[in-house]
């Protein structure tokens, strides 16, 4: 039987500043383990507004969220924030890494803040991580030493660090040429494949939907299409 690793189900949102508008309506999906999924639709159709209501960053909503059978709906901050540790990883458009720290570090980051593990084992793991995202070679370089494709493959790594039941992305090749856009797309489908890794993506890129597993694709804060 496949694992649900997240389910929505009616989530609604409205702004209310300065006039109350709803920007998601009714949104019901879910996600089995292993699954490679991309979110598509036009700008301001709510995509974006919804991967931070499922990453439990925004919990001004109705409906109810489910993560790794658990209901998030009505838990306080600090229960969410160890949710988002243990469960969800984070890829970005930029890739927020920090000047100051290696690439090892910059991986281990997420690890140490868990602290379920020592510094040793967590480096040890950060290692594996660059392994397979085949940039072991800059482990001790800094960011700024990396190209663009680099710096988002060391940002892939931090996600994988607590090994999350599901990682999500924020449009993590906007920001990136064609060739890195193949690379980090081959990656992603590797960790899906190889894994189990679960993946949601919102994407402006027709091409890379094109080839997920699934595409949800919204409009005007409602899927249209699952």
């Amino acid at each position: 039987m496949d694992k649900k690793v997240l389910e929505a189900r009616q989530i609604s949102k409205y702004f209310h500043d300065p006039t109350t508008i709803q920007v998601l309506k009714d949104i019901t999906f879910s996600l089995n383990m292993g699954e490679f999924v991309s979110i598509t639709g036009k700008s301001g159709c709510g995509k974006s507004t919804l991967l931070y209501i499922l990453s439990t960053m925004d919990t001004d909503f109705s409906g109810e969220l489910f993560i790794d059978g658990v209901n998030t709906s009505h838990k306080k901050e600090k229960e969410l924030a160890k949710i988002r540790n243990e469960k969800i990883g984070f890829v970005f458009q930029f890739h927020y890494l920090l000047n100051e720290f290696n690439v090892l570090k910059n991986v281990s980051l997420p690890g140490i803040n868990l602290g379920k593990l020592s510094e040793k084992e967590i480096e040890y793991n950060a290692y594996e991580k660059l392994k397979i995202l085949g940039i072991e070679n800059e482990a001790l370089k800094k960011p700024n030493q990396l190209s663009g494709g680099q710096k988002q493959r060391v940002a892939i790594a931090r996600a994988l660090i607590n090994d999350p039941i599901i990682i999500m992305g924020d449009e993590p090749t906007g920001n990136l040429d064609k060739k890195n856009s193949e690379i980090v797309f081959s990656i992603f489908k590797e960790l899906s494949e190889s894994y189990q890794q679960t993946l949601l993506i919102v994407t402006h890129d027709n091409d890379f939907a094109s080839k997920t597993n699934r595409i949800i694709e919204m409009e005007d804060g409602k899927i249209i299409n699952t």
